[in-house]
């Protein structure tokens, strides 16, 4: 049975330095190491679902400077299908910039460059790519108008969609209805509903209102105390599993990556939660985004 999924999202390139905490507005503080990192949402959820051996196929756009060839080049060799990556002239690569403090916290900044040129028509071209896929899964460091186009796709060939809606961006109840599985975090969650704060004992509250958009599961995740998962017929809080963080930059699109991994291959929800968090547990436990991403033996093997 085919596990092919289709990651459509950003690719960029982290500059990450160590610093012992993250610096306040207007200061500057001196870190003690730096490092080149692949990363970007959708390329780290690309890399983490195809580490648990689901078969990838990444759309995305890079630039044809050295970045963008050689994050084809990583993808390749992780056995992505590269095949639908768009080279743009003309621009820059996706770069963050990224201070990670003693204790795992992270700030990040992000200059788009090509993810920017990542466009609707490009979507309607790629059309071949979805072939036989099992579920398609997103993120919003791409145009808007993309990821409409995307929920489009996916509702016109009745291929699941799970949409990360990172970073945190106002979304149409239109395009919600066609999503399949939201995967927020507690300060998305909030925007999507409304709230100028994020409560815990809002939480249900919040994923009860977005279900009643037409979505049919929602997982809001937690950080280190879990998810809540709610749909039709279950709606509680799972809790995570607690680890000594190193780095937290990529937690939330390895568990994305590997949740997605879990539903292609026809796992429960409840099951394919515990895969990703175990993923994710892992991951934090090291540096950088994508070369945190476990795969499935480590995963499996996992002892909490």
């Amino acid at each position: 049975m085919s596990k092919k999924i289709i990651v459509v999202g950003s690719s960029n390139t982290d500059m990450v330095l160590k610093v012992p905490r993250i610096p306040a507005p207007g200061e500057t503080i001196l870190g003690n190491e730096f490092f080149v990192i692949p990363g970007g949402k959708g390329a780290n959820q690309a890399v983490a679902a195809a580490r648990t051996a689901a078969e990838v196929t990444f759309i995305a756009c890079v630039a044809d400077d050295s970045f963008g060839l050689q994050a084809i080049e990583n993808y390749r060799k992780d056995g992505i299908n590269t095949q639908y990556i768009k080279v743009q002239t003309g621009t820059h690569s996706g770069v963050a910039l990224i201070n990670v403090s003693d204790d795992g916290e992270n700030s990040i900044s992000v200059a788009s460059g090509a993810n920017s040129h990542l466009l609707p028509e490009d979507i309607v071209k790629y059309k071949d790519a979805f072939t036989g896929a099992r579920l398609i899964l997103a993120q919003l460091e791409t145009p808007l108008e993309t990821i409409a186009a995307i929920a489009d796709k996916a509702q016109s060939m009745g291929i699941p969609l799970i949409l990360n809606p990172a970073p945190a961006a106002l979304l149409s109840d239109e395009l919600l209805r066609k999503v399949s599985i939201l995967t927020p975090n507690e300060t998305e969650a909030a925007l999507l509903t409304g709230r100028k704060e994020v409560r815990a004992d809002d939480i249900p509250s919040m994923a009860a209102e977005l279900l009643a958009k037409g979505i049919k599961t929602v997982i809001i995740t937690l950080g280190s105390k879990g998810v809540y998962l709610c749909n039709e017929k279950i709606r509680e809080a799972i809790p995570g599993y607690k680890v000594k963080a190193v780095d937290t930059t990529a937690a939330g699109d390895v568990f994305n990556g590997a949740l997605a991994a879990s539903i292609a291959a026809e796992k429960p929800i409840r099951e394919a939660i515990d895969f990703a968090q175990r993923a994710a547990a892992i991951s934090v436990t090291r540096l950088g985004a994508q070369p945190s991403a476990p795969n499935l033996h480590e995963i499996e093997s996992s002892q909490f």
